[in-house]
């Protein structure tokens, strides 16, 4: 009976691989179905798991995890990490709940809910910047749409200001302030050139006699700066560091502060010819 059963079940087995023999035979290298018509079933299946074990090899995986790590997606190839963020509203999507909000005349309002400052929002019609996230509460600021919009061009009008520009070099000139007027042009020529550069000048006079005080110093002043219109103004304005010296420090005006200035100067000359068309009307009268 035990050699019946045997000769059942390899005969089976054979009827179950005929069509698998080739699959068989190219990942165990066995003539499986030979084997079986020589050889008993139970030494047929020891030669299948020893060759089985025989090609047994571990290939490394990544293992499976389902938290929330694991189901981030990669950024994407054109975005940089550590890239400035842009200047602007970020809607009524307040991730914090707390906040330190700054009005849009630049008062603190103190610590806020969210829910009180979309309030706010809606009420005044205003848009929420961020100013300091990384602080605790997070610092934001109400802004109105055209704030906004100068903020943004104030920025970027800085930004590409400093790309074309090189390093800004502080330079540094001394003299008195007695100094002759052929030798002052001479020192005026020179800092107009720096200026031209874009670079900071320090200027320095000293004052012969201490007890003019400091007003003819601060008038040298004014008088080197307009000798530049629409080009330098003050970074540091004048000040006295100690008894009979003074210094400034000027830089290069910006488009939009001299576009300013040309504005203003331009406001005095129409004052001055209403002014002086006035006088004329009324010496015409008398």
């Amino acid at each position: 009976p035990g050699r019946m059963a045997a000769l059942c079940l390899r005969k089976l087995i054979h009827q179950a691989t005929r069509n698998e023999t080739s699959c068989i035979n190219k990942y165990l290298d066995i003539p499986l179905v030979q084997t079986m018509q020589k050889t008993t079933f139970s030494q047929a299946l020891m030669m299948v798991m020893a060759s089985a074990k025989r090609r047994l090899m571990f290939v490394p995986t990544k293992s499976f995890c389902t938290t929330e790590e694991a189901e981030k997606k990669p950024e994407g190839k054109g975005k940089k990490p550590n890239a400035p963020k842009t200047f602007g509203s970020i809607g009524r999507k307040i991730p914090q709940r707390i906040l330190h909000v700054i009005s849009e005349n630049g008062d603190s309002l103190g610590n806020m809910h969210r829910g009180d400052v979309i309030r706010l929002m809606n009420e005044r019609d205003l848009k929420l910047v961020p100013l300091r996230e990384n602080e605790e509460p997070p610092v934001y600021r109400l802004m109105t749409g055209k704030q906004i919009y100068e903020e943004q061009l104030k920025r970027r009008e800085k930004q590409k200001a400093s790309s074309k520009a090189g390093p800004v070099q502080l330079k540094e000139l001394t003299f008195s302030a007695a100094i002759a007027k052929h030798d002052l042009e001479i020192k005026i020529r020179q800092i107009q050139q720096w200026i031209d550069k874009k670079h900071h000048v320090r200027i320095s006079v000293q004052q012969q006699n201490v007890a003019d005080g400091p007003e003819k110093m601060l008038a040298l002043f004014d008088q080197i700066v307009e000798t530049m219109p629409e080009k330098a103004t003050y970074l540091s304005q004048p000040r006295v560091i100690k008894e009979g010296k003074s210094t400034c420090v000027l830089r290069h005006m910006s488009d939009k502060e001299a576009s300013e200035y040309r504005k203003m100067e331009k406001e005095k000359t129409d004052i001055l010819n209403q002014e002086s068309g006035n006088e004329t009307e009324s010496s015409e009268l008398q």
